[in-house]
């Protein structure tokens, strides 16, 4: 509705600092405030009555066949959505075949579904055997640590340094 940005709010709020003064400028924002929410749901009313005397009078209908005839008309004046959207069809056919599971298609699309389980298989038992060497390489470096960590403590309290 206006075109308000932040430069000209601070302008307007300066002048009315001005003219109205820092005691009542509160109450001043606090009484426009009402005033623009007062509006809004005025709006917002009268917005929502006028839709609903157009439902009434059946202009939703109306707008509904000519969205349908003009959806139509849109089909046949683009060919190439036309075309591509056959294509997208012919494309969707083709990938959703219903196989005769007596069929050679059908055999070898069984054949490549189980080698492709025994691949997924052999790579998640690759990944299970590396996360457990992973696994005793820590063990192992923590146990090495702990080694160090109790011969530097049986070093020092050799020395007899009690700091």
């Amino acid at each position: 509705m206006f075109d308000l940005g932040l430069p000209e709010l601070l302008v307007i709020g300066i002048v009315a600092l001005i003219v109205v003064g820092p005691k009542d400028l509160p109450v001043m924002f606090r009484t426009v405030g009402r005033f623009v929410g007062k509006a809004k749901g005025m709006a917002r009313e009268f917005s929502s009555a006028m839709n609903q005397a157009a439902d009434q009078a059946g202009v939703k209908d109306v707008t509904d066949t000519l969205k349908g005839a003009t959806d139509g008309l849109n089909k046949v004046s683009n060919p190439m959505k036309a075309a591509s959207d056959a294509v997208k069809d012919t494309a969707k056919s083709m990938t959703d075949l219903n196989l005769n599971p007596d069929s050679e298609t059908a055999k070898l699309a069984a054949k490549r579904a189980e080698d492709a389980q025994k691949i997924r298989d052999a790579h998640a038992a690759k990944a299970q055997d590396r996360l457990e060497a992973e696994a005793d390489a820590a063990e192992a470096a923590a146990v090495e640590a702990r080694a160090k960590a109790d011969a530097v403590r049986a070093a020092h309290d050799a020395s007899g340094d009690k700091t």
